[in-house]
């Protein structure tokens, strides 16, 4: 649709896990008005853009993936992002929404029209579109970006980051840098050991790394799973459960939090000889502050010959390398940046334009809020996947996206059915969702100190959720129109526009 067409029933931003998701599940509900915006040229989101050496999930298959899409040919417990990729692109075709899927539009701006109830999307060299609602699922791990370091444009050497890997540069011989030892760099520097001269990792904080049991799937397994789909549904049902049991040791302290801070300083100790390496590695904050790491190979890697972990911070990057506080420059030949994502825990990912000129970017500048992740107070029709405070410390990540999906896709049939001008969270009930959720993040582990990515720099828990993942589904379960102020069109039928009730369109 053109600038000059009709406007979509639907736009989608994003073409990850929840854009896809969701455009199969409007199709499925009898919504086919509707196109995915994607700023690439492939579908995949984090799954395309993360393709460093032995990028992977640290969720079982079985539970990183949707229920209404199950994939019996997973190859390991835990899969690789290629593996990943491919099922995201085989839901693609499986379910028709390629040819609603426009590749190469990468969205400037979103505004609000309040007279007529519509979105105008802008795009980078592309005419407008509009839109009656639009999703964002652009993801929270959508941009990255080199980290602050003072001098970093004096470094002459090369810089990768680990979201956007560059496949053309030759490790072998070179004396590289790794910044960062978080869930990515611990998967990057195993690979990058077997195959650089030397590798120097900067950590600025040790994380709890709990052990990976990743076995190959038998073809007998596959082949049970494609015969009987309802063994797969119980083995994605025990993973499930099973994270679910682990809320109970690393959202909240309890006496599980020790169980799970001794399996992992188990861990640590087997592998780990040298007591003063044990000592640097030792996290100072309770399990489940920041996000648990899983590897069986990072330990091993940091006591290869070639490799060195320096824990002295770094006070600037230089021509040749990186200084650190104590005043020694270390000279490489190209420096890894594992330092994760731009996640928007203040501020919007994209300029936001709502209903009397407000502008989500500064609403948000101290901090990301929504009602129930889904929708914004002041912006009409405007539905979020993964957004404020939905993130998982325990479970799978698509658990959640896909409970929003269901609720989003629902409240867009009822804005549409209805032939409404504007579906719209109340004020007061997002004000009392999030003063209760902001209350019930003080007791997690997540608040309880340290810093992280999950937190503002004011101390603001914008990211997780603080509860189970049960909860954090039942709470999606129903659209209760209670809770929105629903608008009709000039031209629709008030009659029983404004009524109260809870939906499900299943």
């Amino acid at each position: 649709m053109s600038a000059l067409g009709k406007p979509l029933d639907v736009a989608i931003i994003g073409a990850g896990f929840a854009g896809i998701g969701a455009a199969i599940r409007l199709r499925q509900k009898g919504i086919t008005d509707f196109a995915v915006f994607e700023r690439g040229s492939r579908v995949g989101g984090t799954w395309r853009d993360n393709t460093y050496p032995g990028a992977a999930c640290d969720i079982p298959s079985r539970l990183y993936s949707f229920a209404f899409a199950p994939n019996p040919e997973w190859s390991h417990t835990y899969s690789g992002s290629a593996e990943i990729l491919s099922y995201i692109e085989a839901m693609v075709d499986e379910f028709g929404v390629r040819p609603s899927i426009r590749f190469d539009h990468t969205v400037t701006g979103l505004e609000f029209d309040e007279v007529s109830g519509l979105w105008d999307i802008a795009f980078e060299g592309k005419p407008k579109v509009k839109a009656r609602s639009v999703i964002v699922a652009s993801g929270p791990l959508s941009n990255a970006s080199f980290p602050r370091i003072p001098g970093i444009e004096d470094y002459e050497g090369h810089k990768i980051h680990s979201a956007r890997w560059d496949h053309e540069y030759d490790f072998t011989g070179k004396k590289v840098a790794v910044v960062g030892t978080g869930a990515s760099a611990v998967q990057i520097i195993p690979e990058l050991v077997e195959r650089a001269a030397s590798v120097k990792v900067f950590q600025r904080t040790p994380g709890w790394v709990l052990p990976r049991a990743n076995r190959r799937t038998s073809g007998l397994t596959k082949q049970l799973y494609r015969q009987a789909p309802v063994t797969q549904k119980l083995a994605r049902e025990a993973w499930f459960w099973g994270h679910e049991s682990v809320a109970l040791g690393v959202v909240w302290k309890s006496p599980l939090t020790r169980v799970v801070e001794s399996v992992a300083m188990l861990h640590l100790r087997s592998q780990v000889s040298d007591p003063w390496l044990r000592r640097q590695l030792t996290p100072d904050f309770r399990a489940g502050c920041k996000r648990l790491l899983i590897s069986n190979d990072y330990y091993p890697a940091l006591q290869r010959e070639n490799c060195k972990l320096v824990t002295w911070p770094i006070a600037r990057m230089s021509e040749k390398g990186i200084r650190t506080a104590e005043g020694i420059e270390h000279q490489f030949d190209c420096v890894v940046f594992a330092t994760g994502f731009d996640v928007s825990k203040a501020g919007s990912p994209i300029p936001i334009t709502g209903r009397d000129g407000r502008v989500l970017g500064d609403e948000w500048s101290r901090g990301a809020y929504a009602f129930k992740s889904v929708t914004v107070a002041g912006y009409p029709n405007l539905f979020l996947t993964f957004g404020p405070n939905s993130g998982p410390g325990h479970n799978s990540a698509l658990v959640y996206m896909e409970a929003q999906i269901e609720y989003l896709t629902d409240a867009i049939g009822i804005l549409l059915s209805r032939d409404l001008r504007m579906l719209e969270v109340r004020q007061e009930r997002q004000d009392r969702h999030n003063a209760r959720l902001q209350q019930r993040l003080t007791a997690t582990t997540w608040n309880s100190g340290c810093s992280s990515w999950y937190l503002t720099e004011d101390g603001f828990n914008a990211t997780m959720y603080p509860g189970f993942g049960t909860q954090y589904v039942r709470q999606l379960a129903r659209v209760n129109l209670d809770d929105y102020v629903q608008v009709p069109r000039d031209n629709a039928r008030a009659a029983g526009a404004d009524t109260g009730m809870a939906v499900s369109l299943g």
